[in-house]
């Protein structure tokens, strides 16, 4: 097989097409590959394995040196790439923009260019989550292609890339990939407590928290069907300000919190798990310990105020690991929200050894220290570090802050999930004003219907309307956990936005619509629907499929209140259904198709 020894190194050009060429051969589906070492006089060498569940593995055997992989695929009706640190931009991007450095606290070597019918052109991800690599892609304007150029670090075995055969969806192609590192993986075990609606202190109170304040909106939360709660920023010492300048100690304020143990032990009485904020590698000046630990924290912070610590020296993760250990064991808490372990990229590239890799030493030491005083184990991690690489490290999988905005907790905690091993995907915390409408209250609670919800309100400030659109909305959540968590979720193109997301499980369909879509409803494939209506309209259009039906069906406003029910029959054809917006429409099938 060809291969081609990677030129010297000199500024890289503008685009891709300024690249030295190389030849590309035929890879899989119309995409081609050219493979480079960079290393003085190593050859590559690239095979491609037969396909297994829905997989081929890419090797390249490079004798130890990096690697450069450069994937090219015709543009064709090419519509959009997603990769876990796209955010908002999410549609095709010229090759001279295009770019990412990822590691295991920080995304992941992956992703997936796909088609205007929503099928993909290329699906990868890298095997190994660890180590630092850096990818260019996009648009090559001279060539009429679309590239992707990943480059690996040094490795002692063959570098591995997992592909995925041309499929219908972005979706099912990252479920053969989420698959497969399930199993290469063991990932952390994730007790029913990581899987049930959490109350959160941050939009709430932000770092204006207090032990009676907390205790108070517990029994609401507990009331309401939360079955945890975590204690954000503001709890410690110097936590004020909204900056990191006093962030190190890790000890309760006492002016806030004068018995933190009994605190806790009360918060825990009302039936919630209790966990407490910590950002273990943030380093402040105002903390006592500074002087201490300075020299381990050489480079400042991207969040204000702050150094970050080096987990590259194991003085610093013997440290990180003793803090968290205290906090769990001497505060009776079940567990920890670990925030900002991405600061560690800070020293990506310098040349000092992998983060990933340091990481790994750190997060293993850590939640093996954990768990040996605390049995059922709670660890919240936050996107961007929630890649299949840290399944083994955390069972709450929190998508990006996003306040007040439902679409963007849609859209964050649907891409979270697509690459999300092991634990419970959460939402980001739910904040709305207390003159919302119960609709808009609603809209929210519906933005993070596929996820687990997290709750951040005083719920003894807001109306009596807004409490019963909380708790029936998590009534309906709990009761249909299984099929939002565990079910097949297809949401759509990721440019998209995901306007219209089906989970399924067996003959059970729930469809969550966030625009003025016609929904199929396929009666020959299920016999059950729930139709979440979180569009602008107060009504749903249908469209049923395979022969019509008699139906049985109840229609909830957005606070649970019965409406009107749905028609006793629905022919095959378009209708439109009177749900209103924030509502719900549960429809069995009584008889048909026919």
């Amino acid at each position: 097989m060809h291969t081609t020894s990677a030129p010297a190194q000199a500024p890289e050009p503008v685009t891709t097409a300024g690249l030295a060429p190389t030849r590309h051969e035929p890879l899989l589906d119309g995409v081609s590959i050219s493979v480079l070492a960079h290393g003085p006089g190593i050859e590559p060498v690239w095979s491609l394995g037969e396909p297994v569940d829905g997989l081929r593995m890419l090797e390249v055997r490079a004798d130890g040196a990096p690697v450069e992989v450069r994937f090219s695929v015709p543009l064709g009706d090419a519509a959009g790439y997603w990769h876990p640190q796209g955010g908002w931009r999410r549609t095709l991007l010229a090759d001279w923009e295009g770019r990412s450095r990822v590691s295991l606290v920080d995304g992941h070597a992956a992703g997936c260019l796909y088609d205007h019918s929503g099928a993909t052109l290329l699906a990868f991800a890298a095997a190994d989550p660890v180590p630092e690599a850096t990818l260019r892609f996009g648009v090559s304007e001279e060539n009429d292609t679309h590239v992707v150029h990943l480059r690996l670090p040094a490795s002692r075995g063959p570098h591995r890339i997992l592909l995925v055969p041309r499929s219908p969806s972005v979706a099912r192609a990252m479920r053969a990939v989420r698959a497969w590192f399930a199993a290469a993986l063991a990932p952390m075990p994730v007790p029913d407590a990581a899987r049930t609606p959490v109350y959160s202190t941050w939009y709430a109170f932000n770092q204006d928290v207090s032990a009676a304040a907390v205790e108070t909106q517990a029994e609401l939360a507990a009331g309401l069907g939360c079955g945890a709660l975590i204690l954000d920023d503001g709890w410690q010492e110097l936590g004020h300000g909204r900056g990191y300048a006093g962030c190190g100690d890790w000890l309760p304020d006492r002016a806030k919190f004068p018995d933190f143990a009994a605190h806790v032990a009360r918060v825990r009485a009302t039936g919630l798990h209790y966990l407490a904020w910590v950002a273990p590698l943030l380093l402040g000046p105002g903390a006592a310990c500074h002087s201490r630990w300075a020299a381990c924290a050489p480079a400042a912070a991207t969040v204000p105020g702050a150094y970050v610590l080096d987990p590259r020296r194991p003085e610093v993760r013997a440290h990180v690991v003793g803090v968290c250990v205290r906090l769990v064991e001497e505060y009776g808490l079940d567990g920890l929200k670990l925030d900002f372990l991405d600061q560690a990229m800070v020293y990506a590239g310098d040349g000092a050894g992998d983060l990933g890799q340091a990481m790994v030493a750190l997060l293993t030491e850590l939640r093996a220290a954990l768990q040996a005083v605390r049995p059922g184990l709670l660890l919240e991690l936050r996107q961007p570090y929630t890649g299949p690489g840290m399944a083994p490290f955390g069972n709450m999988l929190r998508s990006f802050d996003c306040p007040a905005d439902a679409t963007a907790n849609r859209v964050r905690t649907l891409d979270t999930a697509l690459l999300a091993v092991g634990g419970a995907v959460h939402s980001d915390m739910l904040l709305w004003s207390r003159d919302a409408p119960v609709a808009a209250v609603a809209r929210q609670l519906i933005g993070a219907l596929h996820a687990v919800p997290q709750i951040s309100v005083r719920l003894d400030r807001v109306p009596a309307a807004h409490l019963e659109t909380i708790g029936f909305w998590l009534r309906q959540w709990r009761q249909l956990r299984g099929l939002l968590l565990d079910g097949e979720v297809e949401p759509g193109r990721p440019d998209e936005l995901y306007p219209l997301v089906r989970a399924s499980a067996g003959d059970h369909c729930l469809l969550g619509v966030h625009g003025d879509r016609v929904v199929p409803l396929d009666f020959t494939a299920y016999r059950r629907f729930h139709l979440v209506n979180g569009s602008d309209r107060d009504r749903l259009m249908v469209e049923v499929r395979g022969g019509g039906g008699r139906i049985r069906g109840v229609v909830h406003g957005p606070d649970g209140r019965m409406m009107d029910g749905p028609p006793p029959f629905l022919p095959e054809g378009a209708h439109s259904l009177a749900v209103p917006r924030g509502g719900l429409a549960a429809l069995t099938i009584t008889e048909g198709p026919r």
